[in-house]
């Protein structure tokens, strides 16, 4: 029987990805900085900081890479969003003095019953 405190949303799933793409990251030596920073024209999943650069992770989960799997689907329109976005966080908290910054993307797929987690650094400008 359907429970609604049971139930699994979009939103949980990624937000349980954006957990995992934290992890990942901070093994590999990045800084968390901040999370699911949202404006009007969207939302950044993660801010991380490797050494004094910046770092604006979109996380992106695809159950299989069947319709060209998880990082395709950062997509012009997605990419604008974010930069857009990425565009207002930096004004808001750096001023006229913005730190060095880049957008990765950390795509992650389901294989079998584990996960392969891609992360595309510089992924776009």
């Amino acid at each position: 029987m359907w429970n609604p405190f049971n139930s699994i949303t979009k939103r949980s799933i990624g937000e349980h990805f954006e957990v995992k793409a934290c992890q990942y990251l901070q093994q590999q030596g990045l800084l968390f900085k901040d999370k699911n920073i949202g404006f009007r024209f969207g939302e950044i999943d993660l801010i991380m900081q490797d050494k004094e650069q910046l770092i604006f992770v979109e996380v992106r989960y695809r159950s299989s890479n069947e319709f060209g799997g998880s990082a395709a689907s950062v997509d012009q329109r997605k990419q604008a969003k974010l930069t857009k976005t990425a565009a207002l966080y930096l004004q808001k908290h750096y001023g006229n003095q913005p730190p060095s910054c880049r957008f990765d993307v950390v795509a992650i797929t389901k294989v079998k019953q584990d996960i392969q987690i891609n992360w595309i650094k510089n992924a776009f400008y």
